[in-house]
């Protein structure tokens, strides 16, 4: 009987705990305070936001809205508020203006590869590379590199700055964001 007993409780407690996993995982991922809806595609998103409302703004004034909204799929390296702050003084109001919109598309889509890279994705293609980056060009034609250092990842643009990925796989209808600390700079 005893034995009955123990097999009832160690099935209890498996389906409790498959039961718990599935759903902490099935949960969908927080920006900023901010649930991310896997329903919903990279724009939808990313307007609820509110530390990606330089972002929206930029893409916004860019004309990018329809082609994020668009069917993808799309990996997105989103720059928080922060990281736009950090870019010299008037530089996102110079991007803004309606005069400079294609450089500030070349900017946007520098933060976009085609294809949906899971961090997983990322991950693997980087340590299984013989230098230890995973080289990939991003929808600008700008060359990105990805790199694993520890247990973060790290996107570079071509001049070699830094973004660390900071919250990996929201995933979207039409892709995936990597929310990102640094604007990633075409050349």
């Amino acid at each position: 009987m005893t034995s009955i007993k123990a097999t009832v409780t160690a099935l209890t407690f498996a389906l409790a705990s498959t039961t718990a996993f599935a759903a902490a995982h099935s949960e969908n991922p927080m920006v900023g305070g901010a649930e991310m809806l896997v329903e919903r595609n990279i724009i939808e998103n990313a307007v609820n936001s509110p530390i990606h409302t330089t972002l929206v703004a930029a893409v916004q004034a860019a004309d990018l809205v329809e082609t994020l909204q668009g069917e993808g799929p799309f990996t997105v390296f989103a720059p928080v508020n922060d990281a736009f702050a950090a870019l010299p003084e008037g530089t996102v109001e110079t991007l803004l203006k309606p005069e400079n919109k294609a450089m500030l598309q070349k900017v946007l889509t520098a933060h976009v590869v085609a294809g949906d890279w899971s961090s997983a994705d990322i991950i693997a293609a980087a340590q299984s590379s013989a230098d230890g980056f995973y080289h990939f060009e991003a929808v600008s034609g700008d060359a990105l590199s990805a790199q694993v250092r520890g247990d973060n990842v790290y996107i570079y643009d071509e001049s070699g700055n830094a973004a660390l990925v900071t919250v990996a796989d929201v995933d979207q209808s039409n892709g995936v964001i990597h929310v990102v600390n640094a604007v990633l700079v075409p050349k």
